[in-house]
């Protein structure tokens, strides 16, 4: 069966006390498909010198998009993830927070559903409570997650749990290329705008998301301190999805 490459951006933004760049090396020592592109995001510490290193020891499967001014995350994997399809022309390519909230042990996992079903276009992580499951999240952004998924999920007439979940991987094809041509209109909530983005070029048919889109429960994700989302991005979130819904879905209710 022929192998399958996948890559995954990685934004990083004054991430050098968080990052565990030895994770990173156990993983690749571990998994061969998989393949890394950093996006220093106009960091001001040493992100960018510990990444070039980090290049430096791995040339074949990683790689370093330095932005030298900060674009915020939206861009950064927008950015990212058109580099990679472009140079390395993987099967696969999504995105994943540098935190590692997300385990990278979940990356195989997130593609086997992908073999497991062919229509799948999409897979999502999903932060899940789960008996057997170790999913520990801020009580209060649990609960505005839950407020912010529901508006989304009314939005986008798609019952969808958790937009925000830094872990997430797509089949490469010319409709996602489309989605990531032009700049993101929103600075928090791009997961969002790429879905709407999907819809659209459906000309609103939410039923295409239903069938391409799998949320995949995390088996584990960790809330991980010095997050720079705070509970006022929520404020943010909602203003900006209500931009989201009438640029690109506003006329189709």
């Amino acid at each position: 069966m022929e192998t399958c490459r996948c890559s995954i951006i990685v934004p990083c933004f004054n991430e050098e006390s968080r990052l565990r760049l030895d994770v990173f090396s156990d993983f690749l020592r571990s998994e061969e498909t998989t393949q890394f592109l950093f996006v220093n995001d106009g960091s001001t510490d040493g992100t960018l010198r510990l990444l070039r290193q980090f290049e430096a020891q791995h040339p074949d499967r990683v790689s370093v998009l330095d932005k030298p001014v900060n674009g915020g995350k939206a861009e950064a994997v927008r950015d990212g993830m058109r580099q990679a399809m472009l140079a390395d022309r993987p099967d696969y390519v999504g995105f994943w927070d540098a935190d590692l909230a997300t385990p990278l042990t979940a990356i195989p996992e997130l593609l086997q559903q992908f073999a497991a079903n062919p229509a799948i276009e999409m897979v999502f992580g999903a932060r899940i409570r789960l008996l057997g499951h170790k999913v520990n999240r801020n009580p209060l952004r649990h609960y505005l997650g839950r407020v912010f998924a529901s508006a989304v999920s009314i939005m986008l007439r798609l019952p969808i749990y958790d937009t925000q979940c830094g872990a997430k991987i797509f089949r490469v094809t010319p409709e996602l290329s489309e989605v990531l041509s032009a700049p993101f209109h929103s600075r928090w909530i791009f997961d969002v705008e790429i879905l709407a983005r999907f819809e659209a070029l459906r000309k609103g048919d939410a039923s295409y998301l239903e069938n391409t889109v799998y949320e995949y429960p995390l088996s584990e994700w960790n809330d991980v301190r010095g997050s720079k989302v705070t509970s006022g991005a929520f404020l943010r979130a909602i203003f900006e999805l209500f931009g989201i819904w009438r640029r690109y879905l506003g006329r189709k209710f």
